[in-house]
């Protein structure tokens, strides 16, 4: 749904930075060889450089080439060279046999059975053509992929910006963190939590003052979050007389796409796209918020900062005891999955707005909407936090 809206949105912006600095980012340009790689013969092994033709036999060792060096000479019949892993095979051979297959006595090193030309050596341009593209762009930058920069001379890259996410948490009975609630009010914990998810998956989060329940403070709020390149809103989505947030997004010309999912927790959850930007009414209880993002918006952000596809980590495992639901919503429930990955333990809890049981969990538990009971040993999803 994402890229269709966004078709016509034009180029992600992007800019360019120290490639050291760009981990966990998502290429925006093609990146080639700057020559082979390797780019020259390379020895894979410790042992000697020969020629195959020559094998089995007594050869009569002519010298030694280290990485960094270079065998001025050649390996002529009956000659082998003394060569280190990593580097250049000396011209005339073409095989290098590993130190633990020979015998040596003097400059006389004996080797007892037969090779075929190419082992133990990396071929030059065999790993890499000078001018190929060795990182596509669209893909996000890990350690091998900053090595790799490193390893064609590429000091920076040019890399997606990352979007900056507007956060706006909902509701009169919310207080900030750093004061003291009255029996009445909760601190704002959703802030939090969307700021993490939200630069976990890549964007910059803006934490924006509370939307109080009255027209006004939500309009100016959401007006303000509007700038930005996406918005995400907490809580004021529901039916209740004072969840107000879809008719000021209304006024504000918006078009949604959905304003219902099929899940729990998170029944109640907005999405469209108002003044260019595009917004995320997500349910205020905290579970329904951490659940929502997850499946919903997190794609969202990824795709914002220049991802291909947003997958949801979805993975399997068995269940340690017997889980019942009532069937027709998926749900999302905390659950422990063993440090092997081999079991799965639903998580006692007292529902979307338990934080201490969703901070003990270390995923969710999905559920099917048209399957009333698993037993203990039954495989099911679950989705990694």
């Amino acid at each position: 749904m994402l890229r269709e809206v966004s078709a016509g949105r034009g180029t992600l912006p992007t800019e360019q930075i120290p490639s050291l600095e760009a981990a966990g980012r998502i290429l925006a340009e093609e990146i080639t060889a700057d020559r082979d790689y390797p780019p020259f013969q390379r020895s894979a092994r410790d042992g000697f450089a020969v020629r195959a033709a020559d094998l089995p036999g007594e050869l009569t060792v002519i010298g030694e080439v280290r990485a960094g060096e270079v065998f001025r000479g050649s390996v002529s019949p009956g000659g082998a060279v003394e060569i280190m892993t990593g580097a250049p095979l000396p011209e005339g051979a073409d095989v290098v046999v590993m130190i633990e297959h020979t015998e040596r006595a003097g400059n006389l090193v004996r080797v007892d059975r037969s090779f075929k030309p190419g082992e133990n050596f990396g071929a030059q341009g065999s790993e890499a053509r000078q001018g190929g593209t060795v990182l596509s762009a669209g893909r996000r930058l890990g350690f091998a992929e900053i090595a790799l920069l490193a390893t064609v001379g590429r000091e920076c890259a040019t890399v997606y910006k990352r979007p900056r996410v507007a956060l706006v948490p909902t509701g009169d009975e919310i207080v900030e963190t750093g004061q003291q609630p009255q029996p009445f009010q909760i601190r704002n914990s959703n802030a939090w939590s969307m700021s993490v998810q939200v630069a976990r998956a890549g964007g910059d989060p803006q934490i924006l003052p509370i939307a109080r329940d009255n027209y006004e403070s939500t309009r100016q709020l959401i007006e303000q979050g509007l700038d930005h390149d996406m918005l995400l809103l907490s809580g004021g989505v529901s039916a209740g007389k004072y969840d107000i947030v879809e008719r000021v997004l209304a006024d504000l010309g918006a078009q949604f796409f959905f304003d219902r999912v099929l899940i729990q927790p998170g029944q109640p959850l907005v999405f469209g796209t108002a003044r260019g930007t595009f917004f995320f009414g997500l349910p205020g209880n905290p579970a329904s918020t951490m659940v929502t993002f997850e499946v919903f918006a997190r794609a969202a952000v990824e795709l914002l900062c220049g991802a291909q596809e947003a997958p949801l980590p979805l993975l399997q495992s068995r269940l340690s005891k017997e889980v019942r639901h009532k069937p027709g919503l998926t749900r999302f429930l905390p659950a422990q999955v063993s440090a092997d990955g081999s079991t799965v333990t639903p998580e006692p809890w007292q529902g979307s707005g338990d934080v201490n049981a969703l901070a003990r969990a270390n995923v969710f538990l999905v559920t099917e909407p048209d399957r009333e009971s698993w037993a203990a040993g039954d495989m099911i999803r679950v989705l990694l936090k």
